[in-house]
């Protein structure tokens, strides 16, 4: 084997293990992420005002260094659960449309509210101001999440001071 030959095949070689080489540090110290981690704050339900569906909302949030994706939502046994969002579809008027998923940002937040993202529940659930149902919320990359929305009225949906769930 001649120098030049020997000098082509070394270049590859050294160049690959030195970047291996910072790879492995990188991740070593804590630079190569984390993955999503979240919790919700308990969350609310609305007292149903009509016979055709309802609406929860929770405060979901990620500490983890990667975004994660709100994929799905497993309701109380008999009703559908499904994710929605609120769209304006003409002057002053809105409607509402079905969503495949949402994003956690990674160290943020996703907040559901009336107006913007939130839990559909139909049928509605007779509730009572207090009762509490119980949502799996499904990721795609992080486990399903188990939440519980406490049953007020419109207006009261705001979530400041609830609980956590992990």
């Amino acid at each position: 084997m001649n120098r030049s030959s020997l000098a082509a095949v070394a270049v590859p070689v050294v160049t690959c293990l030195a970047t291996l080489g910072t790879l492995t540090a990188w991740t070593t110290t804590g630079n190569a992420g984390t993955p999503a981690r979240l919790t919700a704050t308990e969350g609310r339900v609305l007292i149903p005002a009509g016979h055709d569906a309802t609406a929860a909302f929770f405060t979901l949030r990620n500490t983890g260094t990667a975004d994660d994706v709100l994929t799905a939502v497993t309701g109380p046994p008999g009703h559908r659960a499904m994710l929605s969002r609120d769209v304006a579809v003409g002057r002053n008027a809105r409607s509402m449309a079905m969503v495949q998923g949402a994003t956690v940002p990674a160290r943020g937040s996703l907040v559901m509210t009336p107006t913007t993202l939130d839990i559909m529940i139909s049928p509605p659930p007779r509730l009572a101001p207090g009762d509490r149902l119980t949502f799996t919320l499904h990721f795609r990359d992080s486990p399903p999440l188990t939440v519980h929305a406490r049953a007020v009225r419109p207006g009261q949906e705001r979530t400041e001071g609830a609980d956590e769930a992990r």
